[in-house]
């Protein structure tokens, strides 16, 4: 006597499945899983569309991956600074990290390589035990993507990649503003002139206020003229590679001027050729150090990954899996790790670049790093005379494209409860640190849920002629009620968390009744689950109300929960004829007396 036509001493409706099959089917399965790719096609994903790649194609993935290369030039330089290392580890996270997330990732248009939040996170873990820039920082950087790509290759094993659904959106968007504040902030120090030495964010603005009276004239010119022309370009040609446009003009004006000898700090010389394949090997005590970060870099980093190449799949009716993202992000830090780069990860920016430009395949991260190879072989020369400042505005400008208030309206629109959610996290984003943060924030998604679940969505209902069934009667105030008989629906499953609210409410709902109450009809279509402690809720309600004069009769329960309910023995708490297939049939019963 449950729903969905599956009911005892009754046949099941047309087209119905009973024990996995149906007569409609003609005994076939109901359930039939995609065909299955090739072993190829599926470790390789790239190979599937190599068979019918034509010149056309190649046209728009070589035009894609140049314009790709030449928005990523300048950041990732800029964010290999972020990050404690040098501008040219910064440009290594753009080759064999590229190349490996090109045979492996099962997006087509996702691009990964140097990334503010990630080159913050590895900033946070690296400068406490190294001097930015170093050799011992660069090593250090190297170890720490070899542990990210380790907790990627744990997670692929272990089949962890629901793990990305797991981060609520007011989660992720309060803790993308708070990563915002602190690239801003981490700033200050080159676009002033000053030299900050403490890395709390508030602390940096609380220092530069003080050194106000310090700060170099000339470099704050550089990084207003900056500003000024990268957000020009953003907003009258936002198609134009603004950042590539501000560091080649920068390049061309230093060299011309000298300003090194007008006191603006520049890059200085860079290694040219491309990077070395080495194993890095610190001492085992800096290694467990970084795992912590490791493991918060995997998250941040998968969570951000999984979600941007959902979005642009979704735009193009493609499908992301989730268990070979994993294995291309290990393959991806594993390459970052051996080359000298650091941990990396997903760009929105040059993702949404890329899929503007056309880009059919992953083919088109080949040609981005095809083009990287090309300056660090031909252009590091240049590069020398480039203002430290200009870098800090690129990643400024990043910065505050994070900043979306949209999204914030967005969400105060839909629960006022998610606001403080994104509110708390950027908070602790700013005052605590962005590892510190990842741990709140994961701790507030597991209250949200709680609280979500504590407090179900639940109604009562009335026969609404209109729509032919029974509805909400708050939503529905035309709805008829039954002398005598109250309809109440849960809308989520009984357990531990709000077993207590939900027998608190059927109370309430009998004493608002405009009539006394002899039958409850509980509409259990939707409850999916009951615990012990929902067994035991619900023998105490059944056992309570007919004390009270009042019987309980379910309704639209499921067969699966029928069973359950045989074997909790709350079938003969509650009576094997209290039982009825559609709250139609209930609610007549009870008004004919024959529920009793």
């Amino acid at each position: 006597m449950s729903s969905d036509g599956e009911h005892r001493n009754e046949p099941p409706a047309p087209g119905t499945a009973t024990n996995g099959a149906a007569t409609a089917y003609g005994g076939k399965p109901t359930f039939r899983p995609a065909r299955k790719e090739s072993f190829l096609a599926r470790t390789i994903p790239v190979a599937a569309e190599l068979p019918g790649y034509r010149v056309p194609s190649f046209r728009r993935d070589l035009l894609a991956g140049v314009t790709v290369a030449a928005l990523a030039l300048p950041s990732a330089m800029a964010y290999g600074e972020l990050a404690g290392l040098t501008p040219v580890n910064g440009l290594y996270t753009l080759l064999l990290p590229m190349v490996a997330y090109m045979l492996l990732g099962s997006s087509r248009r996702l691009i990964i390589g140097t990334e503010g939040t990630v080159a913050t996170l590895v900033a946070a873990a690296l400068l406490p035990l190294a001097v930015a820039g170093t050799e011992r920082a660069i090593e250090l950087a190297s170890m720490l993507a070899l542990l990210v790509a380790g907790c990627f290759f744990a997670a692929r094993l272990l089949r962890l990649g629901w793990l990305g659904d797991y981060f609520s959106r007011p989660v992720l968007l309060g803790y993308i503003h708070g990563v915002a504040f602190v690239l801003v902030t981490a700033q200050l120090g080159k676009l002033l002139g000053l030299s900050i030495g403490t890395s709390n964010p508030l602390g940096r603005v609380w220092e530069a206020a003080r050194e106000i009276g310090q700060v170099s004239g000339a470099t704050v010119v550089v990084s207003v003229i900056s500003l000024a022309v990268l957000f020009s370009i953003r907003l009258f040609v936002p198609r134009v590679p603004g950042a590539l446009i501000v560091v080649v003009g920068a390049i061309g004006v230093s060299w011309a001027f000298d300003l090194q000898s007008h006191g603006i700090a520049v890059v200085g010389p860079i290694a040219g050729g491309l990077p070395s394949i080495t194993v890095p090997t610190p001492p085992l005590a800096d290694v467990l150090r970084l795992l912590p970060a490791a493991f918060g870099i995997f998250l941040v980093s998968f969570a951000d990954e999984i979600l941007t190449a959902r979005a642009f799949a979704g735009k193009h009716r493609e499908q992301v899996r989730a268990p070979q993202e994993l294995l291309a992000m290990a393959a991806a830090d594993a390459a970052a790790g051996l080359s000298q780069a650091f941990a990396v990860g997903a760009s929105g920016s040059r993702t949404a670049v890329n899929d503007s430009m056309g880009a059919r395949t992953q083919v088109a991260g080949l040609c981005a790093a095809g083009t990287i190879v090309l300056v660090l072989l031909f252009l590091t020369g240049p590069v020398q005379y480039l203002p430290t400042a200009v870098l800090a505005t690129v990643i400024v400008a990043a910065g505050v494209s994070l900043v979306d208030p949209a999204a914030w309206r967005a969400l105060a629109a839909i629960d006022h409860v998610e606001v403080a959610i994104a509110g708390v996290t950027t908070g602790c984003v700013i005052a605590f640190g962005v590892l510190q943060a990842l741990i709140v924030a994961v701790g507030l998604s597991i209250i949200d849920t709680v609280r979500r679940s504590a407090r179900p969505y639940d109604a009562v209902l009335g026969w609404v002629p209109s729509l032919g069934r029974y509805a909400d009667i708050s939503l529905n105030p035309s709805a008829q009620v039954t002398t005598g008989v109250v309809v109440y629906r849960l809308d989520d499953r009984l357990f531990f968390a709000n077993a207590r609210y939900v027998s608190g409410r059927v109370r309430e709902a009998i004493r608002a009744a405009p009539s006394e109450t002899s039958w409850l009809v509980f509409d259990a279509e939707a409850m999916t689950h009951v615990d012990s402690t929902g067994v035991e809720a619900l023998e105490a309600l059944a056992t309570g109300l007919r004390k009270e004069g009042v019987t309980l009769v379910i309704a639209r329960l499921r067969q699966r929960m029928r069973e359950e309910f045989d074997l909790a023995g709350l079938t003969a708490t509650i009576g094997d004829a209290h039982f009825y297939p559609t709250v139609e049939r209930a609610v007549a019963a009870c008004n004919d007396g024959a529920a009793g």
